[in-house]
């Protein structure tokens, strides 16, 4: 494999694992303690401020992501010549990618809003669609790595 194929790969699973793996970690480790150690005034401010440093870091992705995708098929002489795999890949990324813009932009601002003027039931229903929306996201996350592993056996 030619050294940029090999670079594109590289930061385009580097990409990846960082936001898949990243809702994992908010959904099954920061959540769950901060639920278990705070109470609301305290928790929904944490949670609010730890996804607002996790979307700048999977805006970043997601740019990442696409870029070397993009690049990738490229140099492998375009969709036509790619196998099945990428593009089922693609289309259940740009499905990730529309689920994490609406909760950017409709359901993390109204978070936000809630959180500054401490409506605490409003901010944890907010909190609680964006974590509804994360498990979604998490699990195409999974099948979009079963796919990348294991596409070409099919």
């Amino acid at each position: 494999m030619p050294l940029l194929s090999s670079l594109l790969l590289f930061v385009h699973v580097l990409a990846a694992a960082f936001w898949v793996g990243g809702m994992a970690t908010m959904h099954f480790a920061v959540r769950p303690a901060a639920v278990a150690t705070l109470e609301p005034p305290l928790r929904l401010p944490l949670m609010a401020a730890a996804l607002s440093r996790f979307f700048v870091g999977v805006s970043i992705a997601i740019a990442v992501l696409l870029a070397s995708g993009l690049l990738m098929v490229g140099l492998a002489g375009g969709f036509a010549r790619v196998h099945w795999s990428v593009h089922a890949m693609l289309a259940i990324g740009l499905l990730m990618m529309a689920l994490f813009l609406h909760l950017r932009f409709a359901p993390y601002p109204r978070l936000l809003r809630a959180v500054a003027a401490r409506e605490w039931p409003v901010a944890a229903a907010n909190l609680n669609q964006i974590r509804r929306l994360v498990v979604v996201n998490l699990m195409l996350g999974v099948v979009v790595f079963a796919l990348a592993i294991g596409g070409r056996a099919f």
